[in-house]
């Protein structure tokens, strides 16, 4: 646990490090044609489920839903440290659906869609927790669009990142998936982190803290950096 401690404020320092390349690439700001100035440096975050929609519940009642949203937040944070736009799908506990729409979810998804695609951001990113029915299992993962290269690249730099941070027990590999949804639909770079499994006693716990959750986000924000810094 110490060497991990210590690897993460190493991490903390690199990360300052990367401000400073970014800075040194040219630096975004709000102003409406910051990315005609600088192309490369904008990111959408989404923060799975939200409102009406909880997602995964877990073994000690934590809602998926406000533990993506709290490190989707921190990860900001720190992308916005690096001078890096970053654009969310939502940053309260809203869904992204009218209450007049008579199938939610797939209203929620569409929008998520629309705003990923009208921005087409260098990367998407989309943070889930996930479950299974053998409360063993934990770790976190990553899953891009099996027709895409450079989502392929962009999840194994991320899966990489995470498996240095959570150590030996989360030695796993990126996925490729064909089904989901955001990941089929999206224009730009996109990858799905599943950060932790609710299903597991231990890891539901940690992703409830602050800490926990901004090692997440700082393993994300990491990731990110480092495919931007290859662009």
């Amino acid at each position: 646990m110490k060497r991990r401690s210590v690897q993460y404020i190493a991490g903390l320092v690199l990360l300052i490090l990367a401000g400073v390349f970014f800075s040194r690439r040219g630096s975004l700001t709000s102003a409406p044609d910051a990315r005609a100035k600088t192309p490369k440096g904008v990111v959408v975050l989404d923060a799975g489920h939200g409102g009406k929609d909880p997602g995964k519940v877990g073994v000690g009642g934590q809602l998926e839903k406000d533990i993506n949203l709290q490190i989707v937040l921190r990860i900001k944070r720190y992308l916005e440290m690096n001078d890096i736009q970053v654009i969310l799908t939502r940053e309260s506990d809203d869904g992204l659906y009218r209450l007049s729409d008579s199938n939610k979810k797939s209203a929620d998804m569409r929008r998520r869609i629309e705003i990923i695609n009208e921005v087409m951001p260098d990367v998407m990113v989309s943070i889930h927790q996930n479950s299974y029915h053998e409360s063993e299992i934990r770790g976190a993962q990553v899953f891009y669009y099996q027709n895409s290269e450079k989502g392929k690249a962009f999840a194994q730099i991320m899966q990489k990142r995470f498996d240095f941070v959570l150590g030996e027990e989360n030695r796993r590999a990126a996925k490729a998936n064909s089904s989901y949804y955001l990941l089929t639909h999206s224009k730009p770079v996109s990858i799905i982190v599943e950060a932790g499994f609710l299903s597991n006693s231990r890891e539901a716990a940690l992703l409830e803290t602050e800490e926990y959750q901004d090692r997440i986000a700082w393993t994300v924000a990491m990731g990110i950096l480092q495919y931007l810094s290859q662009l």
